[in-house]
């Protein structure tokens, strides 16, 4: 398992983390994902050989919000 902290813009409320935890959840590999909206963070856990961080950042990318890397 592999932890990344993501950082996301755009998100600002309690619909914005159900979103990006939704997404991200839903993909294959994810054991962990939470949102943090003041410090603007996704922090992330998954498998490797399931799916990829490039992955991770295209699926909340396509929900509308920006991850800087």
């Amino acid at each position: 398992m592999k932890k990344e902290t993501l950082n996301v813009q755009g998100m600002s409320c309690g619909h914005c983390e159900k979103t990006v935890e939704g997404s991200v959840g839903e993909l294959d590999g994810i054991s962990h994902v939470k949102v943090n909206l003041e410090q603007n963070t996704v922090d992330v856990e998954y498998n490797t050989e399931k799916t990829s961080l490039e992955e991770i950042v295209e699926t909340i990318d396509g929900q509308g919000y920006d991850v800087k890397e």
